[in-house]
C-alpha cells in the first residue's frame, strides 16, 4: 500500500515556535517530514512554511489530519492549505496566435516533466486546433472580433468561466493569450492564473517591442512570470529570467531568443505553482524552489 503525502502550505504573523509547533503536531500524528522550507519577512511581519511529508500511521485519516491542522493554525490564525502530493493539478492553456510557449508547455507535460492534467486548451483563434488535437485535447474556440464591444467580451469571459468550472480548473496559463481581461474575470481566476510577457515592460509597449528595443540598443533580453490581477502586467512576479544580446543581432534575433526564455521562465512558474511552491505575500511572492 502507497504511503499517502502531503504538502501543507501556511502564512501568518511571525511568532516564536511555529516550526516545533506544526513539526510536533506531524509528528503525533505519524507523519515523516519529507521536506521543508521557511522564510520570516522582516518588512511584513509575516512568516511562510512549505513542508512536504508523508501520512505513515494508517489509523490517522485524511479528515483527521485536517481537523488537526485546522485546530493547531486556528489559535495563530494562520492561513494554511493542505494538498495531496501525488495529485495533479488541472491546468487550462489559453492563447492566441503565438504559440511558442502552448507547444513548449505541451511538449513537458507529454514528456512528463509537468505532472499536470489538461483538460482544455481555449483560443480566440483557429491556429492551434491541430495542435491540440494532436496532444488529444480538447480545443474550445471562444472567437472575440477586434473592437468587441463590452457585452460581447464579458459573454466570452462567461464561457471561459463556464469551461474552469465544468473541468475543474486549478491553474489558468495565458501562454500568450493576447486579449486583456475583465476586472471580474481577474477576481475569478485571482491566485490560481498565471501570464507570460517580455521584460521591456514598462519601457517598450504595445506593438513589435522587440523591434523597439532593437532600435534602443538594449543589452539584456528577459521574461517575467506573474499572477493575473486587474493591474495589467503587474500581478506579483513570480520567476524571470534573461539573456545578453548584443549590437550584431537584429530584432528577428533578439525575439526569437525572448520567445525561449519566455518558454523556460513560464514552464518553472507553472512547475512550482503545482508543486505548491508559492505563496503570496501582498504584491509579490514567496517561491521555495
Amino acid at each position: 500500500m502507497t504511503t499517502p503525502e502531503y504538502i501543507l502550505t501556511l502564512s501568518c504573523l511571525d511568532q516564536r515556535g511555529i516550526v516545533h509547533r506544526v513539526s510536533g503536531f506531524l509528528a503525533e500524528h505519524g507523519c515523516n517530514i519529507i521536506d521543508s522550507a521557511q522564510f520570516g519577512d522582516a518588512a511584513s511581519t509575516l512568516f511562510f512554511m512549505r513542508v512536504h511529508f508523508a501520512l505513515e500511521q494508517c489509523e490517522v485519516s485524511d479528515s483527521d489530519l485536517r481537523s488537526g491542522i485546522d485546530a493547531l493554525c486556528a489559535p495563530m490564525q494562520m492561513r494554511w492549505e493542505l494538498h495531496d502530493a501525488r495529485a495533479k493539478p488541472r491546468v487550462m492553456l489559453m492563447v492566441s496566435k503565438i504559440g511558442h510557449c502552448l507547444n513548449d508547455l505541451l511538449f513537458r507535460y507529454k514528456s512528463g516533466l509537468l505532472a499536470i492534467e489538461i483538460p482544455a486548451i481555449v483560443s480566440n483563434h483557429m491556429d492551434f486546433y491541430q495542435l491540440a488535437a494532436s496532444y488529444n485535447i480538447p480545443f474550445h474556440h471562444l472567437p472575440l472580433a477586434a473592437g468587441a464591444d463590452e457585452g460581447a467580451k464579458l459573454a466570452q469571459e462567461a464561457k471561459v468561466l463556464e469551461l474552469m468550472a465544468a473541468h475543474r480548473i486549478d491553474l489558468v496559463v495565458l501562454a500568450r493569450y493576447m486579449q486583456i481581461l475583465s476586472p471580474g474575470l481577474c477576481e475569478a481566476m485571482a491566485g490560481r492564473a498565471i501570464n507570460i510577457h517580455h521584460s521591456f515592460l514598462p519601457s517598450f509597449k504595445g506593438a513589435r517591442p522587440y523591434a523597439q528595443a532593437h532600435h534602443r540598443g538594449v543589452k539584456l533580453i528577459g521574461a517575467t512570470a506573474h499572477f493575473v490581477t486587474g493591474d495589467l502586467d503587474e500581478g506579483p512576479i513570480i520567476e524571470q529570467d534573461v539573456e545578453r544580446v548584443d549590437h550584431a543581432m537584429d530584432a528577428e534575433a533578439l525575439a526569437a531568443i525572448g520567445r525561449d526564455v519566455e518558454c523556460v521562465v513560464l514552464a518553472r512558474a507553472v512547475k512550482w505553482f503545482i508543486e505548491h511552491r508559492i505563496l503570496q505575500n501582498g504584491d509579490k511572492t514567496v517561491v521555495f524552489n
